[in-house]
């Protein structure tokens, strides 16, 4: 949809304000506006004034043609001309251009594990802060490496509830404490995660 528009700044937001529920999208301003000093005489002329006005192109370019799941919930993908690469809200991930939508859910993904691993790590004590690596595995959720103080987080975890995500966290920093599976180990687990039988389950499910 492309739309230019030539009105005042409160007919702008009327405007965009019916535009955004009927087409269910977040709206952003582009270009500027110009309007005149609210003084008025008797000489005002209503066409001059409004002539002052510069005109401001609003331009939407709206595709829905994608569906991904992102943190457990199936959301739509909608190109939009005017986001800046992606934007992800009210479960909806808007995107400027829907090729390159494996590179923005990478981008996001690396921006969600660094967000849960920072705060999960704040709560854990003489743990090394690990180096973060993301990648697809088809056998294992999680990785520790106690030599490098890494952690390798699958990125399909991306896909599920945070729970989840925030679990896988928890197990791979446990292992920094107890390098094993022992009843130590998944004591160190319960005490940062108590449901993680729960979740176990549900992740081999």
């Amino acid at each position: 949809i492309k739309v230019s528009v030539n009105m005042n700044k409160d007919q702008l937001d009327d405007y965009l304000s019916t535009l955004k529920k009927e087409l269910d999208i977040n709206y952003m301003y582009l270009g500027e506006y110009y309007f005149h000093d609210d003084k008025i005489d008797e000489n005002y002329d209503t066409k001059t004034e409004v002539a002052k006005i510069r005109k401001s192109a609003i331009e939407f370019k709206i595709k829905r043609n994608e569906k991904c799941m992102i943190l457990g919930t199936e959301v739509d993908v909608i190109q939009l001309s005017i986001v800046d690469n992606y934007e992800f809200s009210d479960n909806k991930l808007y995107v400027k251009d829907i090729s390159k939508l494996d590179k923005y859910l990478k981008s996001f993904t690396e921006t969600i594990f660094k967000e849960r691993l920072d705060k999960i790590y704040s709560t854990f004590e003489s743990v090394p802060y690990p180096k973060l690596k993301i990648r697809r595995m088809t056998t294992r959720w999680g990785v520790c490496n106690k030599k490098d103080k890494s952690i390798t987080l699958n990125s399909e975890l991306i896909k599920m509830d945070l729970k989840y995500l925030d679990y896988v966290i928890v197990h791979e920093l446990s292992h920094f404490i107890y390098f094993d599976h022992s009843k130590n180990f998944w004591a160190t687990v319960s005490k940062y995660c108590p449901k993680y039988k729960e979740l176990r389950k549900e992740m081999r499910e």
